[in-house]
Parts: structure tokens; sequence; C-alpha cells
């Protein structure tokens, strides 16, 4: 039976507003703000902890409005025991699976997990932001046969992020790297992953319930892996000389560049910019400059210039590749770290959704037959 033919499909939701929003604007020209703020002034001025805060509380914080927040994040960094154990028994399973457990585990030491006010689901985000790193390094150190890391509340979140996943403390050039990529990851609009946290939100979930749907969408590789395949993909090629053949071997063949594209802009991703310059600087530093020259090329080949005047650009994920492989970051935590960031994000979204009346419930157009006989399954071939 045919669609009828009065229903309006929108494939994949594309262009479909559900729902006014004072969290983020993304703009398919190329401009992406947080509560208002430009992503550019954020990415230079502000920090992961300062960003954290305007996206919770819809506005800057004062001197004094910060430290106290820095301070209830550095308080939430040590994992309970019960976390601990939820980590080794799935040590040995993807970094994303683990992570989604660990919160998971989490909701179960929480008190009054129903209350879904802004002030209790402000305090639930404060608790994950700084949870999360603990978490992703935690897992990544006991499956290494390795002590589980201390935190240390003397440090930013970025640099403690690194001095968790390495054992001593980095530089701060790394710890800047590292605070401005969560930036550029905290918020995004509604995105797949932050669609499925306001759908679970929508039909009053708690809040850890709403995270884990978030985090087993954003384990999507459309969604959250392009960071990890573009290395993969650089590795593969090798040197920047053998860009332009394998670009080329690789959409003849019917297949995807990774870190190409995205579903809103139609001009350059505004963080990828922010990125692309910190990894070239970074790959000098380290004394590993063909990661970027790899990268380049790839951009600079004659299929992804042609596809750059169609609106399709490197985005964020091209670049933050290249920044996690060049600080040690393992491949398989690329897409922790991704999360790590959107925390304070999810967060917003899921309180604005808890102000919502709405039950997030699409439909589907069905096309299938109707009335079909049924028969016994006694006289059934």
């Amino acid at each position: 039976m045919p669609v009828d033919e009065k229903v309006e499909l929108r494939k994949g939701f594309k262009n479909v507003y559900f729902d006014r929003s004072e969290i983020g604007s993304v703009d398919p020209a190329g401009k992406l703000h947080y509560r208002g703020y430009s992503i550019h002034d954020l990415a230079e001025r502000s920090t992961f902890e300062e960003t954290s805060y305007l996206l919770l509380h819809g506005v800057l914080p004062t001197t004094t409005q910060l430290c106290e927040f820095d301070a209830a994040l550095r308080a939430c960094r040590v994992l309970p025991s019960e976390v601990h154990d939820a980590i080794r028994l799935t040590k040995s399973a993807h970094p994303m699976d683990v992570l989604r457990t660990a919160v998971s585990a989490m909701s179960s030491l929480d008190v009054d997990i129903m209350d879904l006010s802004p002030e209790a689901t402000i305090r639930r985000g404060i608790r994950l932001i700084a949870a999360t790193a603990t978490i992703v390094t935690t897992h990544a150190r006991i499956r290494e046969g390795k002590a589980p890391p201390v935190p240390n509340t003397d440090i930013s979140h970025a640099a403690n992020f690194l001095w968790m996943l390495h054992g001593e403390m980095p530089p701060p050039e790394d710890a800047r790297l590292i605070d401005k990529d969560l930036i550029l990851h905290a918020e995004h609009g509604v995105n797949a992953s932050t669609f499925t946290a306001r759908v679970a939100a929508s039909t009053r979930a708690d809040f850890y319930a709403a995270i884990t749907a978030g985090l087993a969408t954003l384990k999507g590789p459309l969604h959250g892996g392009a960071a990890e395949g573009v290395m993969q993909m650089s590795q593969e090629i090798g040197t920047k000389e053998n860009a332009e053949s394998f670009v080329g071997g690789v959409l003849e063949g019917g297949g995807r560049v990774m870190g190409f594209g995205h579903a809103v802009y139609r001009a350059v991703d505004p963080r990828s910019v922010h990125l692309m310059e910190d990894a070239r600087a970074l790959g000098e530093r380290k004394g590993q400059p063909e990661w970027f020259s790899i990268l380049q090329a790839v951009t600079e080949t004659k299929a992804m210039q042609q596809r750059a005047k169609k609106g399709i650009h490197p985005n964020v994920d091209f670049w933050a590749g290249a920044v996690y492989y060049l600080l040690d970051i393992p491949e398989d935590l690329f897409v922790p770290v991704f999360a790590m960031g959107r925390m304070p994000g999810w967060t917003a979204h899921i309180m604005e959704q808890y102000s919502k009346k709405d039950l997030l419930r699409p439909r589907l157009a069905y096309e299938g037959p109707l009335d079909v006989e049924y028969v016994p399954i006694e006289q059934r071939a």
C-alpha cells in the first residue's frame, strides 16, 4: 500500500524544528553560538569550566561564581567504589560501553533520582562533568593492568584528565589544547545524541537514563566516530604524496572520506578552524609534522576541493583526531573524550526538555499491506 500522498516525509528529520531553545545556535553559514556567545570568543578566551557554567546557568559567571562552580567540579572527581567495581567488571569492553555502564552505576548511588528540578539537574550535571573524565581514565589504566588514577584537585579539569591518563603533569600547552577541544565539543544543537537525550527526558526518564541514551547514540560511527576514522585513514595514507590517489580510490569505490561534511553547515565548520592551527603547531612541537601534512594534503586533493565548492568542508573531527593522537590518547578513547566535552551541553538540553510538557513522539508513514488474513500455524505451508 503506497504512502499517503498527504504525508510530507522529512528523511532524517532534515530541517525539522520541533521546539525553540535558548541553549545554542548552529547556523548553516558557519556560525556557532552558546547562549548567544560566539564559539570563537569562547574557544580563545574562555575555559571549559566557565563555558560549562554558561551552558548550565545561561550566563557567564562572576569570579566568585566561577570559583564556587570549579570547586564543586573538583569535589566530584573521585569515583565511588561501586563505580570502580563496575569498570573492573567491564574492563574488556569498548570504552564507550564502559562509560555508559559506569554512568548507569552512578545513578544507583544518587538520592531522590526522580527529582527533575533545574537545581537537581545542575547538581547531577556537575557530578557527571567531573566524573566522566575519571571514568574514562580509570578504565584506560585498569585495562592496562595499572592502578586507577588519583584525581588531582589542584589543577584544571583538562589538565587533570591528562594527569590521570598519563600519570604525569602535562605541559600547559597540552592542557590548554584539551581545554579548548572540550569547549568546542560542549554544545552543538539538537544533533543525534542530544536529540536522543531529549527524547528520553521528554518521557520524564531520570537524568542518568537520558545521559545514557545520549552516550549510546554517540557511539555510532556516523555521529561520534569520525575522529577515530580520520586517524585510521591518515595511517593508511602514510605520506602526503599518497593523498590524491587514496582519496580518488575511496570515492571511486563508493566510500566516504572521513571527517568531511556536516548535517547543518554549508560553510566551514567554525570549530575546525581552531583545531586546524592547533594540530599544525602541536605536530611541530611534538616532532611529528607528518600527520598534519597528510591531513592538509587530503583537503587539497582535486576531489575534496570540488566538494568544498559544494559546501563540503573538513569538520571539527577531521583535526581533533590528529590532536588526540599527538597527545598520546588511545584511538578508542576519541569518542569518550567527545562525550566528556558534550556533558554540559547534554545537561542543559535535558534540563530544558524537563521544562516542556511535550512527549517527543514522531510518526512513521506505514507503506505495508493492511488487513492480511491470519492463517493458523497448522495450515501454513
